[in-house]
């Protein structure tokens, strides 16, 4: 089956910036959650600098606001006041260097950032994905590695057990039981 014919929830990938997506997907979506995060790295010093730039990101999750109250009510008339609205939001212009880059830059990613006005239902981020996939880093970071093949393999399992079953609202504890015990009464998390 060619992609095309897929759905396409399928083929249309929500990610950050990172070159290493492109090309995975016919259509690209840029995340709203990370592009609004270079705007928290921002550090201004002077007094009016943090008053611009805290401006900035209130309108700037106004707007993402908008994008959300378009998803739910996709009407076609919008779409073109919203690209609109996002161009002028990001041609302002505010004498903070650091900020007027960063609007430059987010700009640039226009085409990535407003793919759903065509495809309303795409998510405008992809926190949970990072959210799945966070775990694994922090118990890495917490175990540093495993010592062998198996022992990867086991806690490769483990962990998607206890992800499966948080997602599902089961007892981690309660299902491993069940498994372990061979009493086999609750339903397999697959």
């Amino acid at each position: 089956i060619a992609y095309r014919q897929l759905p396409y929830a399928l083929w249309i990938l929500v990610c950050d910036e990172a070159p290493q997506f492109k090309g995975i997907t016919e259509i690209l979506a840029a995340c709203w959650v990370h592009a609004g995060r270079h705007y928290k790295k921002l550090t201004p010093i002077v007094p009016e600098h943090k008053h611009i730039l805290d401006d900035f990101i209130t309108k700037l999750w106004s707007f993402y606001h908008k994008l959300r109250q378009f998803q739910e009510t996709p009407i076609k008339e919008h779409k073109l006041s919203l690209s609109l609205e996002f161009d002028m939001l990001f041609s302002t212009v505010t004498g903070y260097t650091e900020l007027d880059e960063r609007i430059a830059k987010t700009k640039k990613l226009k085409e990535n950032l407003l793919v759903v006005l065509e495809h309303p239902t795409i998510p405008l981020h992809n926190n949970p994905a990072e959210l799945g996939a966070r775990a694994q880093a922090r118990k890495r970071d917490v175990s540093f590695h495993t010592i062998n093949a198996r022992g990867t393999k086991s806690k490769d399992t483990f962990m998607s057990i206890i992800a499966t079953a948080r997602q599902l609202g089961v007892n981690t504890f309660d299902y491993i039981k069940d498994r372990v015990s061979g009493a086999m009464k609750m339903p397999s998390l697959a």
